[in-house]
């Protein structure tokens, strides 16, 4: 295995991180923004409700698009074995 496919291998794991960790994130930060808006206008500053509606999202996201992420990694997981032959 030469420098150049072992540097693909890296780019792509890098990929990979990024398409399944972002939406999560983005959604997170998301409802962070809009929780924290709604709490500054109402004057309600209780940590327990962006905490919960974050977890929320995020399980409702994992519930969703988990196959969709199952198979990413899995495809991936699947070409490294590729390169092992």
């Amino acid at each position: 295995m030469g420098i150049n496919q072992v540097t693909d291998v890296f780019r792509d794991g890098i990929g990979v991180a990024i398409r399944l960790g972002a939406p999560i994130l983005l959604l997170a930060l998301a409802v962070g923004v809009v929780t924290a808006i709604l709490q500054a206008v109402t004057q309600i500053h209780e940590q327990t409700i962006a905490f919960v509606l974050k977890l929320l999202v995020i399980i409702l996201f994992l519930v969703v698009g988990g196959s969709w992420m199952m198979m990413t990694l899995q495809e991936y997981a699947l070409g490294l074995f590729e390169l092992m032959k």
